[in-house]
């Protein structure tokens, strides 16, 4: 009870002081932007001190504006940002470090991250270290680390830090350790159940084996049908606080296969 008081706390008064000081060069990445008036843009920033933050880019989309070759996605920047309500000012703007290139499947998978961060965090609630997973997670889709096993680690991160973490530790009834040799139904936000009825996972897609559910705990598997399951898995869990809205990168992807 004390630690969620304590960040209950810290978040207070992140929100109090993002909504009366300016912050200056504040790290961030550029998670999403929307047209907005007749030449700004409505940005949305994943930043390490303020978690997300949205901000008007005034006259952005001018041919010659300051900000138009530095907002791109997987750019380590420097932001500026002042205002009182929810959506801030851009102020300055300068880049981090360099430029985390990503091409074909990673590019849509580095959209996908922008995607579910856009749509899960709230605005000025301060997450260090999903912010430190975010960017340990671009550079690791930009070498050869298999990309599912990098994608279902960064989920993993995610939940925990929203505080729905998945226990795959133990039955969530009976508490004994997960067997590889059971099968297990899945229930969102509740946890593992020991099924004796033995299903197919594509016939009833919250059923598990045992066995995959070690293999996502210990983030490796040698058989496909691990690798399909841990996505399966992650997508009943992500879809409960994703809402029933499609995904506009997922679709990207399966339109450009």
């Amino acid at each position: 009870m004390t630690s969620v008081r304590c960040k209950a706390s810290v978040t207070w008064i992140n929100l109090l002081i993002i909504m009366n000081i300016r912050v200056l060069l504040q790290p961030a990445y550029l998670l999403h932007s929307l047209p907005f008036q007749n030449t700004s843009l409505l940005v949305d920033f994943f930043t390490l001190d303020y978690g997300r933050v949205r901000a008007v880019a005034k006259g952005a989309r001018r041919e010659k504006s300051k900000y138009r070759s530095l907002l791109q996605s997987f750019h380590p920047l420097l932001i500026s940002f002042s205002g009182r309500g929810e959506v801030k000012t851009l102020g300055a703007l300068e880049p981090g470090h360099a430029a985390i290139p990503l091409k074909g499947d990673r590019l849509f998978s580095g959209l996908y991250l922008n995607e579910i961060l856009c749509r899960l965090l709230h605005n000025h609630e301060e997450h260090k270290e999903l912010y430190k997973n975010y960017q340990d997670t671009l550079v690791a889709l930009q070498g050869n680390t298999k990309m599912e096993l990098v994608l279902r680690k960064f989920e993993l991160n995610l939940l925990a830090e929203l505080g729905y973490a998945i226990n795959l530790e133990e039955d969530c009834q009976s508490h004994q350790p997960i067997d590889a040799y059971c099968y297990y139904r899945f229930t969102p936000d509740v946890g593992f159940e020991l099924t004796e009825k033995i299903e197919d996972g594509e016939k009833n897609p919250r059923i598990f084996r045992g066995i995959d559910l070690i293999s996502l705990r210990n983030l490796e598997w040698d058989e496909k049908s691990s690798e399909k399951a841990a996505k399966r898995l992650l997508r009943l869990a992500l879809a409960t606080h994703l809402g029933e809205k499609p995904l506009n990168s997922r679709s990207l992807f399966t339109s450009h296969r």
